[in-house]
Order: structure tokens, then sequence, then C-alpha cells
């Protein structure tokens, strides 16, 4: 494939989506562009960062000052 042909599928698949969102609902259009977990399903805001259980902040603190654990 082309440039041009990319260019053309991806257009078109943006299309595709507007016109999907065009059918629905403003309650139900609102929740479609909603940012959602793939895994759970539930709401993901842009303020909040994702957590890592496993991240140990003394550590991190510690050898950013050079301490050897």
């Amino acid at each position: 494939m082309k440039e041009r042909d990319y260019l053309w599928c991806i257009l078109n698949l943006m299309l595709d989506d507007e016109e999907a969102l065009g059918q629905l609902c403003p309650a139900c259009r609102a929740e479609a562009l909603e940012g959602r977990c793939p895994g759970c399903g539930s709401i993901v805001s842009q303020q909040e960062g994702g957590h890592n259980a496993a991240f140990d902040q003394e550590r991190f603190e510690a050898l950013g000052r050079g301490a050897a654990l």
C-alpha cells in the first residue's frame, strides 16, 4: 500500500466513527466519548495518572541521592 492508501483508510475510519456517534442520543454520545479503561471499563480521567502498586517511593528517593541499598 502507498501512503495515500493509508491516509484514505484512516480518513474513512474517522468518518465512520463520526457517523456512528451522530446516531447516538446526547447522553450516549457523551458516554461513548469518555475515556475508558480497556480492562475494566471504568472512567479514566486526564488528571490522574496510573499508579504502580509495586513502586517504592523511599527506595526511589534513596537511589536518587546515590545511597546504596
